[in-house]
């Protein structure tokens, strides 16, 4: 609910209020933004300025409390006082916006950009600032775990404004915070950075042109004391796909401002009289049960109210990529192989990646072009489709519609919509960017996927970009404008399709992207370890049903790291499962394994897609309806290791509950040294006999079941030992580097 009276708001829901207040001066004071709190309480947490601070600049020169430097704020100036960052600059001037009126809405306003917005009902407040020339209006919208926040400029002056930056929300927090950030790069996106906020400005931005695989938009505060379940943790994200920026510094009095939006390095807008400039909306969400409990509320909101309402709790297929398994060595014959084993594993849904079209046998030429490839697919997209269908199948489709190959009919017949510059030409995996500023462009996009997608029985689109943009200025934003327009466009019409968009794999994992599509391709490094930080970091801001992850081949590519197929599906539980090797080669105990993995996926898919996602001190769990799965993991193994504790969390300490292993197999091979000194016939370790036991056959590996109360579970209970050397027992986890389990633990 909001409330307002005698210059005071108060936005208040059961996770958090936001107490803001107009002061004598007309400044907006960001009194309170973290627990829940009552409007009485504005004098004690808005504090007392006494006699201020020496050398200070005063609006009001007989009160020493008038300094904008010391004050806490909801948005600032500069150039009047305060000497913090400004979340606005225009004409290179100062700025003065002071509160004029307010409004509350039931729902936030429509945006005219067209920039993407969060759906479903909530009550907003709007705040009218103005100063001479210029009209400024704040939103605050409040939802049930989270409030939203966004700005409009208008220039109502008679000279043209040039806008160099506009945050989407700027505050005043107290305290001392670490600012958390996820870094990275390709195939090691979300990488965590850990950064004390003090007097120097600690900064996150993207200048790729996208929300970028370097530094995702989403960030946290936390105390310094916060834990997994316990202390102040504030959750900040950005519904945008473009250049970013987030910037946290801590002044002399101990406020933090905080504030993000566009990036504004190379940024530039003109606004002529009469016209408005709007910024994407901001996120932001307060916990005080830790990380684990702003990751909960961060969840729900992303469910709720970014993704498609389509899809916002719609069960995902189990698919089967082809890319791994085929990259672009392929025929209508080999597809409908790959298709059937595919099925006979227990997969839902095929999809036809990289090389369908034009010229596409290697990433040198096609990218534009939309013919279908009829050397490799005679009968077209329908007839594989078809194909597909009648194995039991859905078909999905990779694409990637916002590149050109100069070696492309497009290219050859429109040279000039290609991004460029001025300067020498630039390529990144052999490919530009379509200008999407451009409506013809935009035009022959939509016109073009449409077709594609209406002449087959697809059901799933994996929408790709793998390079970034030269657009810099005033084009850069038009260009991210331009995308959303065409994925609007396409997608506006065709809600019943899955949209996973990819970049490079994590390149533009954000909530723009998923305003239009449920899930984002986290990585193209498939490789269960690294995905044990990929993933486990992107759950701090994004829920598990976002999340694509597929089992792949082992070693991997990205990594050359060997791992047990088993720990690559149940990492691989925990998001959206899919499948992307060639399962020609599988041995028969590998095919065994992963029917039963998707088996096992089915059962409990709305719980792994769906569930409560909390993090472990080894592991990973999630839970709905009376039932958790927990994964525990393991990276490098120690000789003769102690005993390991699984310790769940969110049960009910009075129930009983039953906890069974995932059945998996361990390979025989991988003992064949052991089994020499042990068999009645000298084995040779690398022989025919061992090789062919190994394809067929597995060991049991540590099978546990019991009847336990949720008060064990959740104090701790003693899981089979690990493999201590010598031998082989079923009573023990005979597993060396990076092996895994997963259990189930059902209400009784």
């Amino acid at each position: 609910m909001i409330e307002c009276k005698n210059g005071l708001f108060h936005l208040r829901n059961l996770s958090l209020s936001c107490l803001l207040r107009v002061n004598r001066y007309g400044l907006l004071e960001q009194v309170h933004f973290g627990a829940p709190v009552r409007s009485e309480d504005v004098e004690a947490l808005a504090g007392q300025p006494g006699l201020g601070w020496g050398s200070s600049l005063l609006l009001n020169d007989k009160d020493p409390g008038s300094s904008p430097d010391a004050m806490a704020l909801a948005w600032s100036g500069s150039g009047r006082g305060d000497f913090r960052e400004s979340p606005l600059e225009m004409d290179g001037q100062s700025t003065d916006f002071c509160y004029v009126n307010h409004n509350v809405l039931d729902t936030p306003p429509l945006m005219e950009c067209g920039l993407p917005q969060t759906h479903g009902k909530g009550e907003t407040l709007e705040i009218l600032m103005e100063q001479p020339g210029a009209r400024l209006r704040l939103y605050f919208t409040l939802y049930e775990t989270a409030m939203t926040r966004f700005a409009v400029l208008e220039n109502t002056g008679e000279q043209p404004i040039a806008l160099h930056k506009l945050m989407s929300f700027s505050m005043d927090i107290y305290g001392s915070y670490t600012m958390t950030t996820f870094n990275g790069g390709w195939a090691a996106e979300m990488q965590r950075c850990d950064t004390v906020v003090g007097a120097s400005r600690v900064v996150n931005e993207s200048a790729t042109g996208a929300s970028s695989n370097q530094h995702n938009a989403g960030f946290l505060l936390s105390e310094m004391d916060a834990t997994e379940d316990a202390g102040r943790v504030y959750g900040f994200n950005l519904i945008y796909s473009g250049n970013h920026y987030a910037s946290a510094r801590q002044s002399q009095q101990g406020f933090i401002r905080v504030m993000q939006g566009i990036n504004p390095a190379h940024f530039c807008q003109t606004l002529q009289p009469g016209e408005k400039f709007e910024t994407p909306e901001a996120v932001l969400c307060y916990s005080g049960a830790g990380w684990g409990g702003l990751s909960a509320r961060m969840h729900k909101f992303v469910l709720n109210h970014v993704v498609p309402e389509y899809w916002s709790r719609r069960e995902r297929p189990v698919l089967y990529n082809s890319w791994e398994g085929c990259m672009f060595d392929f025929n209508e014959s080999r597809l409908v192989d790959l298709a059937r084993r595919a099925k006979n594993l227990g997969c839902e849904l095929f999809v036809l990646d990289d090389g369908w079209f034009g010229k596409r046998n290697d990433d040198l030429a096609g990218l534009g072009d939309y013919n279908v490839n009829l050397k490799k697919l005679p009968h077209g997209l329908h007839g594989l489709a078809q194909k597909v269908n009648k194995l039991g199948l859905e078909f999905g489709l990779w694409l990637e519609p916002e590149s050109v190959n100069e070696d492309s009919d497009l290219y050859r017949a429109h040279p000039d919509w290609a991004l460029t510059d001025r300067f020498p030409t630039i390529y990144g995996r052999h490919q530009l960017l379509l200008d999407l500023t451009k409506p013809e462009v935009r035009d022959y996009i939509v016109e073009n996927v449409s077709k594609v997608l209406d002449s087959a029985n697809i059901t799933y689109v994996k929408w790709d970009m793998n390079r970034h943009s030269v657009a810099v200025g005033k084009k850069a934003h038009e260009h991210v404008l331009g995308l959303y327009d065409v994925l609007r466009r396409i997608f506006g019409p065709r809600p019943q399709i899955l949209l996973e968009s990819c970049s490079s794999g994590g390149n533009r994992f954000d909530l723009g992207m998923l305003c239009f599509g449920p899930q984002v391709w986290c990585s193209d490094n498939t490789d269960p370890i690294s995905r044990l930080d990929i993933q486990g970091n992107l759950s701090y801001l994004y829920p598990q049903s976002t999340f694509g992850a597929h089992v792949s081949a082992s070693p991997h590519a990205q990594t050359l790291r060997a791992t047990p197929l088993s720990t690559r599906g149940n990492v691989s539980f925990f998001g959206c499962l899919g499948y992307e090797l060639d399962l020609k080669h599988l041995a028969a105990i590998e095919v065994q394994e992963i029917k039963h993995q998707i088996e096992l996926y089915k059962t409990y898919r709305r719980l792994f897609q769906f569930g409560t996602f909390r993090r472990m001190k080894n592991g990973w769990q999630v839970s709905l309806d009376g039932v958790t799965a927990a994964g525990v993991f393991h990276k490098l193994v120690s000789a003769a290791p102690g005993y390991e504790q699984l310790r769940l969390k969110g049960l009910d300490a009075d129930k009983i509950y039953h906890l069974r292993t995932r059945a998996q197999k361990i390979r025989i091979g991988q003992f064949a040294h052991l089994l020499k000194h042990v068999a009645p016939v000298n084995l040779n370790p690398n022989g025919a006999v061992i090789n062919t036991a190994d394809k067929h056959y597995g060991l049991e590996d540590g099978v546990e079941g019991y009847r336990v109360s949720g008060a064990a579970l959740l104090s701790g209970i003693l899981l089979q030992p690990l493999f201590r050397g010598t031998g082989y027992d079923t009573n023990q986890r005979t597993q060396g580097d990076y092996g895994s389990n997963l259990y189930i633990v059902e209400e009784v």
